[in-house]
Formats: structure tokens, sequence, C-alpha cells
């Protein structure tokens, strides 16, 4: 009887360990940001000096937990082939997931429209955090999306090489 009860203890703590990671994964770290904190800038093309770009209907959601669980969704007016002439192109980087009550971003469409050519990505920000750049995806129907990705420092970094000279040093830590 006792190894019932110790196995059952078991179990619901198992589910009940298991359910609070769930929540905690897909939306207690998230935070839903207001439209006018988030302003959407891609480097230009000669100077990569920051541009901002106007937007509408912006949604975001960041999460402190990581720098790269930042995910927006917006519209532009500028057409696409102009935004391609003034501004630094990131080619070959795809999306990244996200939480699924997030609507908006649609990973797996993102990176069907971008291999069909019917998108770019952009360079937003480089080292937006230590190792994680900022890219822009905008559609060529007006769409915009924004997350982050790990730089060649932040890959490095995390996977335990060493970094090199070419890498911005770590923020100091208390």
């Amino acid at each position: 009887m006792n190894g019932k009860i110790a196995g059952i203890v078991i179990l619901l703590s198992a589910i009940i360990a298991g359910g609070a990671l769930y929540y905690l994964q897909i939306y207690g770290f998230y935070q839903t940001l207001p439209a006018n904190s988030v302003t959407v800038r891609l480097l230009e093309a000669g100077s990569l000096e920051p541009q901002e770009i106007q937007t509408t209907n912006l949604r975001a959601i960041d999460a402190q937990s990581s720098p790269i669980r930042f995910r927006a969704c917006f519209d532009v007016t500028a057409p696409l082939g102009m935004l391609e002439e003034t501004y630094a192109l990131a080619p070959g980087v795809l999306p990244r997931n996200a939480p699924g009550w997030f609507d908006c971003f649609d990973a797996k469409a993102i990176g069907d429209a971008l291999e069909a050519g019917k998108a770019r990505t952009f360079l937003g920000q480089k080292n937006i955090a230590f190792g994680v750049d900022r890219i822009v995806a905008i559609t060529s129907d007006g769409k915009g999306y924004i997350w982050h990705e790990l730089n060649d420092c932040g890959e490095k970094s995390y996977d335990g090489t060493i970094v090199g000279e070419e890498c911005p040093r770590l923020p100091e830590t208390n």
C-alpha cells in the first residue's frame, strides 16, 4: 500500500512539475511590450548606421530570461525594393519560433516567404545584447517581423570556443 501511495505522489509531482515547466516556457516569462517602446531600425548598407523606418500596427513580446526571446510584428509602407537598395541585408537567417499565442509571428510562414524570395532579412542592430543581433524580415506585401539571433561571437561564447579579439567584451557582472 505504501508503494502505491509513493508511486501516486511521484506521478502527481511529475505532472505538476511538467505543467509548471510548460507554462513558464510558453507564457510565464513573456511580457507584451507597448507599441511605442519599440522602434524599428535597419542598418544602412554603406555606413551601418541605424535608421528608423516608419511602421504601423506594431506588436512585440520579450522575456528577461533570454536575449533571443524578443519577437515583433508590424506593417511597413516602404516598398521592399527600396529597402533592399538602402539597408544592409542579413541573408540566410531563418526565424526562430514564437509562442503559439503570439499569433502574428508564424516562423514557418516567414521562413517559407524568405526561401521563396517573397521576403528579405535585414540587419536591425548588431550586439543588441552580447553576441545577439536583431534581425528584421520584411515581405513584399509590407509585413515585417523582428527576432534576435546569435551572431558568431554569441555562438562561440555559448559553445565554449575561445571568443577572440574580434568580439566585444562581455559586460561586467557584480
